[in-house]
């Protein structure tokens, strides 16, 4: 009897073998369901239905690719209440700010390197417009154009066009023909106006994200998408955002991943909210995978996590556990993450897959294979 078989065999709830038995035939669950697993799904029973899944889509292939990341500035016209990263403008001598010129020589000390993403992400500057970072795109895509160009949130995007004066389109239009490739998957947060409106109200609004992705998504442009979770959100505020990323990607098909961010209180004007615990972690992915049917894959990005959490997360739905980040990004190590100096080579990275049976592939930025590194013994950084 196969695992999935057993588990529908000794599952003793009735609504949870129901769900069990969707999983196993590929059927879709619905939102009260999810709201099932969230409420009386055991970590034992979420976990080997989405690690079934995992493998059904991908087998023991575990992703990664070779990134860096630019933060232009952490100075930002908002004040996100979860936020350890941002120093307001009006308190910017706190802050950062790197000239177009600073951010091309971080591109060019990975000339030779086998490099193949830029991630490119920041505060909201109101220095910084389109004008700026439309300058600073073509010149890294100049110098270098075989390196893919990720960037912008959809809140960077969203202040950029309104302070241009520009819809939507003919932004991400301008960008695209820049060189920009991709968007990551950030400022997503919670959705729902009810806890969108506190912890982050004077951002872009979960259907201003919505409408800037899928506007990249028919411009034949691929994003991430993300949910911050772990905070003051409840599991119901959690569905409504995975189904409305549901609905989308049953639309244009343009989303490569989704990414739970985990909520870390340090450093923010949410400090007295306690952390999730690593076992509500790993439900939150093996649910995120049984539900979001449609995402091809799962990411867990393991600065956030902590490297050993990072492997655990493999188990419970998780196939791509990001890049080697090169000790670029603060984003998360601000906020009293688990890695405070996040940088991995790639024979580290390869060696933390193998460690817990996984075989580990090189992706670039849309997921088509480089290298296959299941069987090497001998890594060059």
């Amino acid at each position: 009897m196969a695992d999935i078989d057993i588990i529908i065999a000794t599952q003793k709830d009735n609504s949870l073998k129901n769900i069990a038995q969707k999983v196993k035939e590929g059927i879709r669950i619905t939102d009260d369901e999810c709201l099932s697993l969230f409420e009386k799904g055991s970590l034992g029973f979420v976990g080997a239905l989405a690690n079934y899944i995992r493998e059904k889509l991908h087998g023991d292939k575990t992703y990664f690719n070779r990134n860096f990341h630019i933060e232009p500035t952490n100075v930002c016209v908002f004040s996100c209440k979860f936020c350890s990263y941002s120093r307001l403008y009006a308190h910017k001598e706190e802050g950062w700010e790197l000239s177009i010129d600073q951010m091309l020589d971080i591109v060019k000390s990975y000339d030779g390197k086998p490099i193949t993403e830029v991630h490119i992400v920041g505060g909201v500057h109101p220095k910084m417009n389109m004008a700026y970072f439309i300058e600073l795109i073509q010149k890294i895509h100049a110098h270098r154009p075989g390196l893919h160009i990720k960037g912008f949130t959809a809140v960077e995007l969203d202040y950029m066009f309104r302070k241009a004066k520009l819809t939507v389109q003919e932004g991400m239009q301008q960008l695209k023909d820049a060189g920009l490739q991709s968007l990551p998957g950030g400022g997503a947060e919670i959705f729902h106006p009810d806890i969108r409106n506190i912890i982050a109200p004077d951002k872009v609004t979960g259907e201003g994200w919505l409408q800037i992705h899928e506007t990249a998504h028919n411009l034949g442009m691929h994003t991430n998408a993300t949910m911050l979770y772990g905070h003051i959100e409840k599991f119901e505020h959690r569905i409504d955002h995975m189904r409305k990323l549901r609905e989308l990607q049953d639309k244009t098909r343009g989303f490569n991943t989704f990414i739970p961010l985990k909520f870390r209180n340090s450093n923010n004007d949410m400090s007295n909210v306690p952390e999730s615990s690593i076992t509500e972690d790993m439900r939150l992915y093996a649910i995120a995978r049984i539900y979001l049917d449609n995402f091809a894959h799962l990411k867990a990005y393991w600065p956030m996590l902590g490297r050993q959490n990072a492997q655990l997360s493999l188990a419970f739905g998780v196939d791509d556990i990001d890049g080697t980040i090169d000790d670029s990004t603060k984003i998360y190590s601000m906020a009293g993450s688990e890695e405070q100096t996040p940088t991995m080579t790639t024979e580290q990275l390869i060696t933390l897959i193998k460690q817990v049976k996984r075989s580990p592939i090189e992706r670039d930025t849309l997921y088509n294979v480089i290298n296959d590194f299941s069987n090497s013994e001998v890594l060059l950084n």
